[in-house]
């Protein structure tokens, strides 16, 4: 089987259907490419055929190229991977144009014959692309379907004409929100921002299609770009109003972006330059560009953790090999904010859940959490008043544990209070199955330690939630020293089931996460306690790729947290450093908590709307009169977790390089731009990032010393990539 086959009908109208054997999403591959073009060249030299329809012989149209595909062609391409990838690029502008004209005589536009293209669901990436080129788009109107350019979300941009294509449609304004934000949109927002012309029922669709191939006029084949006198809507560049759009489009573009991710500029800079001349050789810049992004280290570690990596995790890559875990009834003990939320998000993929809590009340108001993120949803057109009875029918709210016999899974998410857990842990074990596994929800409390409380410690696991649950799309599963391939398959099973990404590591006090993300605060902190002017502090982060610089995450997550962090830390490590302790400490006496107080690193109005860092950080911690540059206040935030992800490798806490730069990225933002920590030394150079550790180390303290297997692979001129790892990820590096 192919995956482009053709057949002709009696009314000469040539279906060509998109159907890639044993995937449940069309992605395009090189030789899949040409079977396309082999069957356009076939109908556009049949004298029976009189047009085209492209369509899917799944329920989505398709979910973008096969990105395997360029680090293939990377490779194959030795010495010289720019050239090989700019002509597997400008082959594919080739036959993308030569649907797009379709037969026409070059000088009258005559001859052609129409093709449409018949979308019956999601479409994104280079579906959209080769939907672009077809001279009508119809979709089926499906409220689950969504079409889009997502391909900036990953590093990279449309390249198969889609940026010119699309920009010369609409505008540059106009394009912004689907090149340079990624949204995907529903059918009739599709259709609004003129990715498609008509929306139709989904049992019309391929006849919709065919009525209009039968009936198109030689003046409907041609796309503007195409017929003499056109013109750029919202103006070309030289054109007043199009050089205020574009001015405005940069300062746009460097707002967001803080000039750290390559694709968005490329992007801006294939629009402009190709605006300026004919459309076959604006494809030709778009091509150069889209090259450029490619050979970026910043934008391969992208793809490879943002795509190949992270679906590789969620398809379960380190996944014990035993029987099929997936949870039927989910017991949730603690009806807060985590346990509410992971209520929800169970509930949402049609598990039944029982959430217990205390008091009745508690568990109400748990329950509850779950109504107001739907009523939000509904009032977004999100979700449906029969979707919402369904999720609030799945989740029973009790104070009753009896109601906990059946489930396969429980997730304890109580105070971070040991006795606390042990108390809920006995009480749910009592009642549930014997073959269920039990979960702790904990950021910090070592598993092994809390799976001292169960009789069944083999089946005992910790999975971290990020909070909100519902937003957060990362979930940190540990393995105590006791837990069994069961449990760890139950909770990737589950995770999957959520539709989150895991990782997989083992039990160490603070896992990965956060022993990489509290060095980051504790950093920040500690340049304030130096006199570091500390918008200094918050600027670097943010000019490096950091979401949030350490200040302002300190308020998010709150400053009496980050105390108690402290104080639990001393009590458990003699060892440890408590350098920034004094002024957390003081922060919690004067009442500055946070956001949630209104007060914190920052200052806020009665709305909790941040209006500045706050003074009275200058009056205890005067700035000193010589600043460090951007770029030291940078490595020094970003080695501190960097560092901390190579000695959780060396450690054996993390399992796997993969899951420390998607689990970074997702989990606490770190530099999306860099891939990951791992990446990013990558990126540096093995050898470069021993030498700065040194440096690091001498000036600011040990915290920076260089670890014995960044030090070794320095020696050896090794990357992680390289080193460590699998497949796509080795080839890439």
């Amino acid at each position: 089987m192919t995956d482009f086959t053709m057949n002709v009908d009696a009314d000469g109208v040539a279906v060509v259907t998109w159907d890639v054997p044993g995937k449940s999403m069309n992605v395009l591959s090189r030789e899949a490419f040409q079977t396309c073009e082999d069957l356009i060249d076939e109908a556009l030299g049949r004298d029976d055929v009189k047009g085209i329809v492209i369509t899917s012989g799944k329920k989505d149209f398709a979910g973008g190229m096969d990105l395997n595909t360029l680090a293939t062609i990377r490779e194959e391409s030795g010495d010289n991977p720019a050239q090989g990838l700019f002509d597997f690029i400008m082959n594919g502008h080739r036959i993308l144009r030569k649907i797009e004209r379709a037969g026409m005589e070059p000088k009258t536009n005559k001859g052609g014959k129409p093709i449409a293209c018949a979308i019956p669901g999601t479409c994104a990436g280079i579906g959209t692309e080769i939907a672009l080129s077809c001279h009508r788009r119809f979709m089926a109107d499906n409220p689950k379907a969504k079409m889009g350019l997502p391909e900036i979300l990953v590093g990279l941009f449309p390249g198969a004409g889609g940026t010119t294509r699309y920009s010369r449609m609409v505008g540059a304004m106009a394009a912004a929100p689907v090149l340079l934000e990624g949204k995907m949109l529903d059918p009739k927002k599709a259709k609004s921002a003129q990715l498609v012309d008509e929306v139709v029922p989904a049992d019309e669709l391929l006849q919709a299609a065919r009525d209009w191939v039968l009936n198109a006029t030689p003046a409907d084949i041609v796309k503007p770009w195409d017929a003499k006198g056109f013109k750029m809507p919202g103006g070309a560049p030289y054109h007043p109003a199009g050089f205020m759009t574009f001015v405005g489009a940069s300062a746009m573009i460097h707002g967001k972006t803080k000039g750290v991710y390559p694709a968005a500029k490329a992007l801006l800079s294939a629009i402009y330059e190709g605006a300026l001349v004919d459309f076959d050789t604006a494809l030709r810049i778009e091509a150069r560009y889209f090259t450029q992004v490619l050979m970026d280290p910043s934008s391969t570690a992208m793809i490879r953790s943002l795509f190949l990596n992270k679906e590789a995790l969620e398809k379960g890559a380190n996944r014990p090999d035993v029987a099929d875990q997936t949870v039927k009834k989910v017991g949730i003990l603690g009806a807060g904010m985590m346990g509410a939320g992971i209520a929800y998000v169970s509930a949402m993929a049609g598990i039944e859940v029982v959430l217990i809590d205390a008091a009745q009340e508690s568990a109400d108001r748990g329950k509850a959490y779950s109504e107001g993120l739907l009523d939000k949803g509904i009032q977004r057109k999100k979700v449906t008043e029969e979707k919402k009875a369904q999720v609030l029918g799945q989740i029973t709210a009790t104070t009753d544990y009896d109601a906990l016999k059946g489930c396969d899974l429980i997730v304890e998410a109580v105070f971070e209070d040991p006795k606390v857990k042990a108390d809920v842990t006995a009480k749910a074990e009592a009642v549930m199955n014997a073959d269920g596994i039990f979960a702790t929800n904990t950021s910090t409390l070592p598993i092994t330690m809390l799976a001292k409380a169960s009789s069944r410690p083999e089946q005992f696991i910790g999975i971290h939630f990020f909070s909100p649950v519902d937003k957060m799309l990362l979930v940190e599963i540990i393995k105590g020293k006791q837990t069994g391939d069961v449990a760890v398959a139950k909770a990737l099973d589950f995770v999957r089931q959520i539709r989150k990404t895991p990782i997989v590591v083992n039990d160490e006090r603070f896992f990965y996460a956060n022993r990489c993300i509290l060095p980051y605060v504790n950093e920040g902190v500690r340049m304030v306690q130096e006199g570091v002017e500390p918008a200094l502090i918050e600027n670097a982060a943010k000019l490096v790729g950091m979401p949030l610089g350490p200040l302002q995450l300190t308020d998010e997550t709150s400053i009496d947290l980050g105390a108690k962090i402290a104080r639990a830390t001393k009590a458990g490590d003699p060892n440890y450093d408590d350098t920034t302790d004094e002024l957390i400490f003081w922060m919690e006496e004067e009442g500055r908590l946070g956001r949630k107080a209104n007060a914190g690193f920052y200052s806020y109005d009665d709305k909790g709307k941040r209006q500045g860092l706050w003074d009275g950080l200058e009056a205890r911690y005067a700035t000193a009169d010589d600043q460090p540059n951007v770029t030291e206040v940078q490595h020094r935030l970003l080695f501190a977790q960097v560092l901390e992800a190579v000695r959780a490798l060396e450690a054996g806490v993390l399992m796997d390089i993969r899951e420390g730069d998607v689990g970074a990225i997702l989990g606490w933002g770190f530099a999306p731009w860099s891939g990951g920590p791992f990446s990013w030394l990558d990126i540096l150079g093995t050898a470069y990032a021993a030498e700065r550790c040194d440096e690091l180390s001498a000036t600011y303290g040990e915290r920076f010393a260089c670890p014995p297997l960044l030090r070794e692979m320095a020696e050896k001129g090794q990357s992680f990539y390289g080193r460590f790892g699998t497949g796509e990820d080795a080839k890439a590096a």
